[in-house]
C-alpha cells in the first residue's frame, strides 16, 4: 500500500499470539505489570518487555509507572473497540481458541469488553433500548440516544451531559464475538456498567473478564432492560 492508513502495521503487531494474548488480557479494563503480562503469554519477562514496546510504540497501549512498577493499559476504548470487532470477525468465520471449563459460558452471558458489558447479557441490553425506541440507528450515525432515552438514562442515574462532554461517541455499538451481534459501547456503555456494579447486580470476577450475576441482581437487570414497552 503506498499510501493511506498502515493498517498493516496494527495488523502485524496484533497478529503475534503472544501479544494477542496480552491484548485480550487487557480487555478486562484493568492495567496489569510486564510480569503479570508475561505470565499471560508464557514468555519470559525480557521477551514480554519487547512485545510491550512495539505495542506501545504502534499506540495500542500506554503505561504509567507507579512507585516501582510499570502498568500497561490499551491506549483507549477505541483499541478495545477494535479488538472485540476482530474477536467478533474471527468468530463469525469459524476461527476460536476453546478452552474447556466452567468459565466459557460464563464468559459468552456476560463479561467486560474493555470498559462495557458484552455476552449475551449486553446484547440483551442494547436490543432493550433499541426495541422500546430509546436508541436508534441511523444512516449517519451509529447509535443515538431518543428524548425517551434520554430520560431513562437519567432516570438511572446517569449523567448524560458529562459523558457528551468526553471525546468519545456517547453511543456506539461493538460486534459481540459471542453472540455474533451488537452490544452497547462508547460513554454509555461505560456508564451503564458503571451503574449496574454499582447497584451490586453483578461483580467482576478477579483476574478474568467476567461479570457474574446474582439471581436477583439478573431479575433486575431484566426488569430494567426489558423486550418490550
Amino acid at each position: 500500500m503506498k499510501e493511506g492508513p498502515d493498517f498493516a502495521l496494527i495488523g502485524s503487531l496484533v497478529g503475534d499470539p503472544a501479544r494477542a494474548n496480552m491484548l485480550t488480557a487487557l480487555m478486562r479494563g484493568q492495567a496489569l505489570t510486564a510480569t503479570e503480562l508475561a505470565a499471560e503469554c508464557g514468555v519470559t519477562p525480557q521477551t514480554a518487555s519487547s512485545h510491550l514496546a512495539k505495542l506501545e510504540a504502534g499506540g495500542l497501549l500506554r503505561q504509567r509507572k507507579q512507585g516501582r512498577h510499570r502498568y500497561y493499559a490499551l491506549s483507549g476504548d477505541d483499541v478495545g473497540a477494535m479488538l472485540e470487532t476482530m474477536m467478533g470477525l474471527a468468530a463469525s468465520r469459524g476461527h476460536l481458541r476453546l478452552r474447556t471449563g466452567p468459565k466459557d459460558p460464563a464468559l459468552r452471558k456476560a463479561r467486560i469488553c474493555y470498559d462495557h458489558l458484552a455476552g449475551a447479557l449486553g446484547v440483551h441490553m442494547l436490543d432493550s433500548l433499541l426495541h422500546r425506541e430509546m436508541a436508534h440507528s441511523g444512516e449517519t450515525t451509529d447509535l443515538s440516544l431518543s428524548p425517551l432515552g434520554r430520560e431513562a438514562m437519567a432516570g438511572f442515574g446517569v449523567e448524560l451531559d458529562a459523558l457528551e462532554r468526553q471525546r468519545r461517541p456517547l453511543c456506539k455499538s461493538c460486534l459481540d464475538w459471542s453472540a455474533r451481534r451488537n452490544h452497547l459501547a462508547g460513554a454509555l456503555g461505560a456508564a451503564l456498567l458503571e451503574r449496574i456494579l454499582a447497584r451490586n447486580w453483578a461483580r467482576r470476577i478477579e483476574q478474568t473478564r467476567i461479570i457474574e450475576f446474582s439471581k436477583t441482581g439478573e431479575a433486575d437487570f431484566l426488569k430494567a432492560f426489558p423486550l418490550s414497552q
